[in-house]
């Protein structure tokens, strides 16, 4: 069942953060839009709404998710660059994915949300210097800071993550 949940393994924080794997997490955050939606766009109606795993989500609240997630990752980095090591607002993922634009809607409105964010997601990235990835959030629901690098890696990760339950689902059906 974790091989389910987890495919790409648990995130992992990085120990060591080099100019070289900060460049390689903004590519794959760059990557991923094209990838999700290359992946979403050969899957039938049945396979949208097909879980990756006994009471995981379906692939549409999948994509739904990621939306939400990223958007609130975005509003974390611009709070942490213009305040100092500002507390973040938690929210709760799981009730999200349960509310109607998360279960009924068409994911193309998603899908487009996670092209144009992380177009200025990548370009706000990209901006950063050493000091900038150094900066910190915190985040009250696990009682520590994060540095903006550490997140950058963790988003990196987690579009990887998603990606293979979309994966799952689209070679089970």
């Amino acid at each position: 069942m974790n091989e389910l949940r987890f495919p790409v393994g648990p995130f992992v924080k990085p120990i060591l953060v080099t100019p070289e794997l900060i460049d390689q997490w903004i590519q794959e955050i760059a990557n991923f839009p094209k990838q999700l939606r290359s992946e979403i766009e050969g899957m039938s109606e049945e396979q949208l709404n097909t879980s990756y795993r006994p009471g995981g989500w379906k692939a549409s609240q999948v994509v739904h998710h990621c939306a939400d997630s990223h958007m609130n990752s975005f509003i974390r980095f611009k709070l942490a660059l213009t305040e100092e090591s500002p507390t973040i607002k938690p929210y709760f993922e799981e009730r999200w994915a349960e509310l109607p634009d998360s279960t009924n809607a068409s994911i193309e409105a998603s899908l487009r949300i996670i092209e144009g964010l992380h177009a200025r997601w990548v370009t706000l990235l990209k901006s950063l210097d050493e000091a900038d990835f150094k900066k910190t959030f915190n985040h009250p629901e696990h009682k520590r800071t994060f540095t903006l690098a550490e997140t950058t890696a963790m988003y990196a990760w987690h579009s990887r993550h998603h990606l293979a339950h979309i994966k799952l689902v689209s070679g089970m059906c």
